[in-house]
């Protein structure tokens, strides 16, 4: 299988139903992507697939075979990334668990939305759990990171 990460080029010749989130960080040790549910649902693993938020704990190899994987390694070289400035300006990390996965669900909101509403805001975001609960945080580096869309 192949599949490009971060804008290169992999191959993969193992289980086709290992989930996308083992190969990144057991193969490719690109732990930013968290492991947090194991089904989707906490958001903690989200990457790009060909630009659109997914759980990679849920997206097997065989899935991911043939598309662009980007992860928050990937989103910025240097970590300034529109979102990623928001994040720093707006002091949104408390134990930062789950901010890759945010981050990522962010981004892909803002690159399809590019000035997201309230509403598209909250129901983009909704499966994405912070257990710190620093929501209105992310909400509002959200806003910040949409203002320069």
């Amino acid at each position: 299988m192949k599949l490009k990460v971060n804008q290169q080029d992999r191959n993969y010749d193992g289980d086709p139903d290992m989930p996308l989130m083992w190969y990144l960080r057991d193969e490719l040790t690109l732990t930013g992507t968290k492991f947090g549910c194991g089904v989707g649902l906490c958001g903690a693993c989200t990457v790009h697939l060909d630009g659109k938020a997914v759980r990679s704990c849920v997206v097997t190899m065989k899935e991911a075979s043939g598309h662009a994987v980007t992860t928050i390694e990937g989103l910025s070289t240097d970590g300034n990334h529109p979102v990623q400035k928001a994040w720093r300006a707006e002091n949104v990390p408390q134990c930062g668990y789950c901010q890759p996965g945010q981050i990522m669900q962010a981004a892909a909101l803002i690159s399809e939305k590019g000035k997201p509403t309230d509403e598209e805001i909250y129901v983009a975001m909704s499966g994405n759990i912070c257990r710190c609960g620093c929501y209105q945080r992310i909400f509002a580096a959200i806003k910040t990171a949409a203002q320069g869309a």
